[in-house]
C-alpha cells in the first residue's frame, strides 16, 4: 500500500478514538469548554442517554464570528499560544482536538454569540475534508453545542455502547464531578424532556454543604469531616468520611487538582495510608478532596483524556495528603462524634468541630492520658518494657461515678454485659463499649508512642545479605540513601546491579530482609516514598496490642470500666480498633423512646 495523507475526517476519527469513548466523554469536553469560557450557568439536554442528542448551552464569553469556523479545526485553541504555556496549564482544555473529534463522529452544530448586542452565528462541518459552513442564528451571549446521532458514521464504535441507563449514569458521574469542582456554577440537566439534575450556584459555605449533600446524600454529611490545610505553597481541603461510613467499592472517591478531577496513584495511595488501621478490611472511604497548587508544579499533558497528571514533587504531595488525613482522623474524639449525633438538623456538629480546630490540628497533641512514664520503647526482641503494663488499668484516681460536675462524653459505667461489653450512661443516653476492641486501640496507640519516642533503631545483620537489583533500583538506593537510612535500612552498593543489606529496623530483624528492601524500593519507584516499614512495624504492634488487651469474660470493676472510658476519650482513633471495627456506639434517649414507642 502506498503512503498517502489521510483525509481530515479520517484523521479526526482516529483522534476521536482517544478522546470520545462514549457520550459521557462528549459531555465532559463540552462542559470543560463552557467552564473555560467563564460560564456561570450551564444547561445540558440529553436524549437516549446522550446517544441521540447532547446539547450544552452556557452563558460564557462566546466565540467571535471570525473564529467560529476555526474552532472546529484540529489543534485550534484559545487556551495556549506558545510552547512555554504547556509548563503551567491553568485551563481545563488546551489540546484543541475535542470539537474536531466530536464533529467527525456526529452531526454537530455550534451556535455562539460573543457580543450581547448582536445576533449569533451557527457553524457546522460536512464532507471528507470537513469544510465549515457559517450562517446567522439568533442566540444570547454564550455558546450552544448540539451533538446528534453520536457514532452514526462509525457503527463499530456504536456497538460498544451500553444501555441507555448505563450511559446516562456515566454522564451523571461526569456532571457530579464538575459540580463538585466548580461550585460557583449552576448546572441544569434534562433527560428525555424531564428535569434530571439541578445544582444551583454556591454563594456561601451553607450552599456548598447543600451541594455536597446533593452529590453524596445526607448520610455522608452526618458522618463527614471537613478540613483545610496549607503547606509549601499547596492548599488542601475537602470532606472525608468517618471510618464507620465506608463502602464496599471505591465508587465515591473524588480527587481534584486545580479543579480538575483526576485518577492518580500517588494521591490514592496517600489517602489509603491516611485511613490505615482505622478502616475495616475490604472497605473504602468516601471523600471529595481538593488540591490547589502552582500549575507549573503539575503536568496535565500526560493523557488525551486529561484524567492523569504528573506531580513535579510527588513526595511532597503524598506527604501533605497522608499527614492531613491521618491527623484529621486522629483529631476525632468521642465528644465530637457525640456532638454530631446530637445535631438533629445535620447543619453543624462534627464538621464544625473539625473546622474550629483546623488551624492547629496538624500539630495535634499526641500525648495520651496516663501514658506510662519513662516507657523508653520496646526491646529488640519485641517485649514490652518492664515498667510498662498494657492490661492493667490505672484506677487510683478514676472512680468518679459519684462525683459532681460535667458528665464526660462517654459517661459513667453502669455494668458489664456478658463479660464483653461495658454499658455506660452519658448525657445523651446509653453508651455500649466493646471493652477488648477499645483497650486494644488504647494499647496499640501507647505502643506506637513508645516506639516513636525511642526512634527507629537499626539492627546490624550478623550475615549481610546480597541482593541483585536492576540498574534503576540501584540508582534509587544512591539517590535516596538518606531516606532509606532514616527508615532503619543500611544498604551498601556492591555493583551496578547489586547491593548488600547490612542492617534493618530492629523490630523487623526476624523478617525476610531481601523482601523488605525490594518492597520499599518498589514503593519509592511508584509513589516517591514508602510506608512499608511503618506498616510492618504497626502490624507487629497491633498483634502485640491484641494479645495484651483485656479479654472477654474478664470481670472489671466499676472503677476499671471508668478508667477505660476515660482512656478512650483521650486516645486518638479510639472509635475503631486496630482492625477497623467500631469500639463503641451511642443509643440516645430518643432512640430508646422509639424502641418502646414512648410519646407516639
Amino acid at each position: 500500500m502506498r503512503i498517502q495523507k489521510l483525509s481530515n475526517r479520517l484523521a479526526n476519527q482516529i483522534a476521536a478514538g482517544e478522546v470520545v469513548e462514549r457520550p459521557a466523554s462528549v459531555v465532559k469536553e463540552l462542559l470543560e469548554n463552557a467552564i473555560d469560557a467563564g460560564a456561570t450557568r450551564i444547561e445540558a439536554t440529553l436524549e437516549n442517554g446522550g446517544t441521540k442528542l447532547i446539547r450544552v448551552k452556557d452563558n460564557g464569553g462566546g466565540i467571535p464570528e471570525a473564529e467560529l469556523a476555526l474552532a472546529l479545526s484540529r489543534h485550534a485553541t484559545s487556551k495556549i499560544q506558545a510552547e512555554s504555556d504547556l509548563e503551567g496549564i491553568a485551563s481545563l482544555g488546551f489540546r484543541g482536538e475535542a470539537l474536531a473529534s466530536i464533529a467527525s463522529v456526529s452531526k454537530l452544530v455550534m451556535t455562539s454569540n460573543a457580543d450581547q448586542g448582536k445576533s449569533g452565528f451557527a457553524v457546522q462541518v460536512a464532507g471528507e475534508e470537513m469544510i465549515s459552513s457559517l450562517a446567522p442564528a439568533p442566540h444570547s451571549q454564550g455558546t450552544t453545542v448540539e451533538v446528534r446521532d453520536l457514532f452514526f458514521n462509525t457503527p463499530a464504535r456504536r456497538k460498544f455502547l451500553r444501555t441507555e441507563k448505563t450511559e446516562l449514569s456515566r454522564i451523571d458521574d461526569v456532571i457530579r464531578k464538575m459540580s463538585l469542582s466548580h461550585p460557583g456554577i449552576a448546572f441544569m440537566v434534562a433527560h428525555n424532556g424531564k428535569s434530571y439534575r439541578q445544582f444551583p450556584a454556591v454563594t456561601d459555605s451553607a450552599d456548598e454543604r447543600q451541594r455536597i449533600k446533593a452529590i453524596f446524600g445526607q448520610d455522608f454529611i452526618d458522618q463527614a469531616l471537613y478540613f483545610e490545610e496549607a503547606h509549601g505553597g499547596m492548599r488542601l481541603k475537602g470532606w472525608i468520611s468517618l471510618p464507620t461510613y465506608s463502602r464496599s467499592q471505591a465508587d465515591q472517591q473524588y480527587f481534584f487538582v486545580n479543579h480538575r478531577c483526576i485518577r492518580d496513584k500517588v494521591s490514592s495511595h496517600a489517602v489509603r495510608q491516611g485511613y490505615q488501621d482505622v478502616l475495616f478490611h475490604g472497605r473504602h472511604p468516601v471523600y471529595a478532596i481538593f488540591l490547589e497548587l502552582d500549575p507549573k508544579l503539575v503536568d496535565v499533558n500526560v493523557h488525551p483524556t486529561k484524567h492523569e497528571v504528573r506531580f513535579r514533587e510527588s513526595r511532597g504531595v503524598h506527604d501533605l495528603i497522608y499527614r492531613t488525613i491521618h491527623h484529621v482522623l486522629a483529631s476525632v474524639r468521642p465528644e465530637a462524634q457525640l456532638g454530631r449525633a446530637g445535631d438533629s438538623t445535620g447543619s453543624s456538629g462534627q464538621e464544625l468541630a473539625i473546622t474550629e480546630q483546623a488551624p492547629g490540628f496538624v500539630q495535634h497533641n499526641m500525648a495520651f492520658s496516663r501514658l506510662s512514664q519513662g516507657s523508653g520503647g520496646l526491646s529488640q526482641g519485641g517485649r514490652m518494657p518492664g515498667n510498662w503494663t498494657s492490661t492493667r488499668l490505672d484506677t487510683q484516681t478514676l472512680d468518679i461515678s459519684n462525683q459532681d460536675g460535667e458528665i464526660p462524653p462517654l459517661g459513667y459505667a453502669l455494668a458489664q454485659l456478658h463479660g464483653i461489653y461495658i454499658l455506660a450512661q452519658n448525657a445523651a443516653g446509653l453508651v455500649a463499649v466493646d471493652m477488648h476492641a477499645a483497650h486494644e486501640r488504647i494499647t496499640y496507640e501507647r505502643l506506637k508512642a513508645a516506639i516513636d519516642m525511642d526512634d527507629l533503631r537499626t539492627q546490624p545483620l550478623l550475615v549481610p545479605v546480597s541482593v541483585s537489583l536492576s540498574e534503576r533500583e540501584v540508582a534509587l538506593v544512591v539517590d535516596e540513601g538518606e531516606q532509606l537510612q532514616a527508615l532503619g535500612l543500611q544498604l551498601e552498593i556492591a555493583s551496578a546491579e547489586s547491593i548488600v543489606i547490612r542492617g534493618v529496623p530492629a523490630m523487623l530483624s526476624r523478617d525476610n530482609p531481601e523482601a523488605l528492601v525490594r518492597d520499599v524500593l518498589a514503593d519509592f519507584l511508584e509513589f516517591g516514598m514508602s510506608n512499608r516499614i511503618d506498616n510492618d512495624r504497626d502490624e507487629l504492634l497491633s498483634t502485640m496490642a491484641c494479645h495484651g488487651s483485656v479479654r472477654a469474660n474478664r470481670r472489671l470493676s466499676i472503677p476499671e470500666m471508668n478508667a477505660l472510658l476515660r482512656d478512650m476519650e483521650a486516645t486518638e482513633r479510639s472509635g475503631q480498633c486496630n482492625h477497623g471495627r467500631p469500639t463503641w456506639f451511642q443509643l440516645t434517649i430518643a432512640d430508646l423512646d422509639s424502641l418502646f414507642m414512648r410519646g407516639q
